[in-house]
């Protein structure tokens, strides 16, 4: 719901000056929004483990009810034995009160074996396996070398457990070009899987190109679906290099052109189900994002929903970002829509240039700058 609340305020914005019928000045009133939804999940969250999970997990309990947790530590999450002592550590992380859930997933590998994901379904806290590409990205190494051969039997199970595969759409092949390794996996990897196993419900992780967005419209609703996060709405390319390398604005799937990112805000403000929040926040210790090799990864869970916010309103979409933050993505997992709500209001607020811990600073995304949308939990 979007409620326009008018309020007396001197010198808001730029109005033009008023007077009453007895010729006196009338006060300029301030017109402020708030749009209450359903309270968001975040369907790709990285809260890692020991100090940086203490120090991430409360921005994302504070505005979001559950989140895909994803399981690239070291050594990875695997099975589900160490899901689920993974997720009793986020639990004990969580500051008192919260009732933030984490939905746990497990590391598919050349060795994952079919009873394991018989286990997982049967354990009531994982609800997926994620598709690492080894070498795709951040502790990817001990990712899937043979899709079709080693982990056919394992897809197989996936499909008849139910049981969604998200994958990280990039091809590693050192001789395809960076902005080219998503359209190739889509056109070698994704495509034959699809046909090959029609039933399995996937999920393409932080997609990054109007191919993504043409190949996830193209298939069936229900069967495939896409996680978008707030860079890939945000930024293009450029945001990599103006004024100088900017390491904060590095991560994988790297930012693409313009051209990319307009398709994918056209995407996701157009309504359609087939598009759920994923943040892809994934937190690092400053001095290893400033560094000579920096880590991918890009801080977003306490600017968020802001940004999302940003984004449909100023597509002119504010009446479809609900479905998009708290529908769509639980409505294609098959689980319940939450019932508690978080209001945004739109009154400015500037994001903190850093975060302070015992082991370091984390930059968030947008650091400094001032953003229109806060959010409100009820």
């Amino acid at each position: 719901m979007i409620k326009t609340l008018v309020s007396p305020c001197s010198g808001f914005g730029s109005q033009k000056l008023k007077f009453d019928r007895s010729g006196k000045k009338v006060k300029p009133r301030a017109v402020r929004m708030e749009l209450t939804i359903t309270q968001p999940d975040d369907w790709h969250l990285h809260l890692r483990d020991g100090d940086l999970l203490q120090a991430v997990v409360p921005h994302s309990a504070s505005n979001f009810k559950r989140a895909i947790v994803m399981p690239n530590l070291k050594p990875p999450v695997t099975t589900t034995e160490a899901a689920v002592t993974y997720r009793d550590s986020i639990m004990k992380a969580l500051p008192h009160g919260s009732s933030f859930d984490p939905l746990m997933t497990l590391y598919l590998t050349d060795k994952t074996h079919p009873d394991e994901i018989k286990l997982a379904r049967e354990s009531g806290v994982v609800y997926a396996v994620k598709l690492y590409p080894a070498g795709a990205t951040t502790n990817s190494q001990d990712g899937v070398t043979d899709l079709f051969g080693k982990c056919l039997p394992v897809l197989e199970e996936m499909a008849k457990q139910n049981m969604p595969l998200l994958v990280h759409g990039e091809v590693t092949d050192p001789s395809i070009d960076v902005f080219d390794r998503e359209k190739i996996f889509i056109e070698t990897v994704l495509q034959p899987l699809i046909q090959r196993l029609p039933q399995l419900k996937v999920v393409m992780e932080h997609i990054t190109t109007m191919d993504a967005v043409n190949f996830v419209e193209s298939c069936k609703e229900g069967s495939v679906g896409a996680t978008v996060t707030p860079q890939h709405l945000l930024l293009n390319r450029n945001a990599l290099f103006q004024g100088g390398l900017q390491p904060h604005n590095y991560c994988l799937p790297v930012l693409k052109r313009e051209i990319h990112r307009q398709a994918i805000v056209k995407a996701v403000t157009s309504g359609s189900k087939k598009f759920f929040l994923g943040t892809d926040s994934a937190p690092h210790e400053r001095t290893r994002k400033e560094s000579s090799c920096g880590c991918a990864g890009i801080y977003s869970a306490p600017v968020a929903l802001s940004l999302y916010a940003k984004v449909f309103d100023e597509a002119g979409a504010l009446d479809k970002l609900e479905a998009f933050t708290s529908f769509n993505g639980p409505d294609f997992y098959g689980l319940p829509r939450n019932s508690s709500k978080i209001t945004l209001k739109k009154a400015p607020w500037k994001v903190p240039e850093n975060f302070s811990f015992s082991f370091g600073e984390i930059i968030p995304m947008f650091a400094g700058e001032t953003l229109q949308w806060q959010p409100f939990s009820k």
